[in-house]
């Protein structure tokens, strides 16, 4: 068995429209470390980003996913941009993408305020759409692509 470079990982998001940039996320997470935290966004905190699937259903579609492997996760609601990785000192690190690197920032700098040791931070960049624009809950959501970046429709250049 391979030694994992961290314990403890911390990983939040929406997870809307689970689709590849959301799979490398957590990849790289569980390639990392030994066990995975994954804060999924309540229903309030993700009611912002528009017509996203209810909590219960995202959280669903991640266990139906991470089931699928003999892993070690926890899956969490999140409440707030921060999660449990502010208060909670035996986290090692945290997976992020380009886009939420600075919320990772942001919990580094609470975590030293509370006398805690920072986070490493591992951004992944972004998968790409077969259109060289990243694939993205959102896109999805109007229907420019699917979860695999494939195009659905010929967008004006409007």
């Amino acid at each position: 068995m391979t030694v994992k470079q961290y314990k403890k990982i911390a990983v939040g998001g929406t997870f809307d429209r689970f689709h590849q940039g959301h799979r490398k996320l957590l990849e790289t997470a569980f390639d990392l470390g030994e066990k995975v935290v994954i804060g999924v966004t309540s229903d309030s905190f993700a009611c912002v980003k528009g017509n996203v699937e209810p909590c219960k259903k995202r959280m669903f579609n991640l266990n139906e996913f991470l089931n699928k492997n003999n892993l070690s996760f926890h899956i969490a609601r999140l409440d707030d941009p921060y999660g449990t990785a502010i208060y909670e000192e035996d986290f090692d690190a945290i997976v992020v993408s380009e886009e939420t690197e600075p919320t990772a920032i942001e919990i580094n700098k609470i975590r030293i305020s509370n006398n805690m040791d920072p986070l490493d931070i591992i951004v992944i960049s972004f998968v790409f759409a077969d259109d060289g624009i990243p694939i993205s809950s959102t896109r999805i959501r109007k229907g420019e692509i699917d979860k695999k970046g494939r195009l659905l429709k010929n967008i004006s250049a409007d």
